[in-house]
């Protein structure tokens, strides 16, 4: 079954960027819908940006113009750039593959916004 590894999480000044990476162990699929999401402690995991079968890239309100999330075919990854980083986008952050009759998570990484 299709694993998905992230990384690149950890501790940046607000204002600061990081790039995270979600690796998956087999490929994906054009058709899959690859998505972000992210889990703040003590709030509920919500949905930051994903890329749908049609190519398109969606993003939350609360990130848009910061955030940039792209996908490599090639090397079955997806990443998330983000910069302007705010102390309220600390949490942590999951990539998600949405399959028919499949829907995987990886285990998060941590990004900490913090002076």
């Amino acid at each position: 079954q299709v694993q998905l590894v992230e990384s690149g999480g950890g501790l940046v000044q607000p204002g600061g960027s990081l790039r995270l990476s979600c690796a998956a162990s087999e490929g994906i699929f054009s058709t899959d819908v690859m998505a972000w999401y992210r889990q703040a402690p003590g709030k509920q995991r919500d949905l930051v940006a994903h890329i749908t079968s049609f190519g398109s890239t969606v993003y939350a309100d609360s990130v848009k113009g910061r955030f940039t999330m792209s996908r490599d075919y090639s090397k079955n990854t997806v990443s998330l750039q983000m910069n302007s980083l705010k102390p309220e986008d600390t949490a942590v952050y999951y990539c998600n593959l949405l399959r028919p009759g499949l829907t995987l998570w990886g285990q998060g990484t941590l990004v900490t916004v913090s002076s």
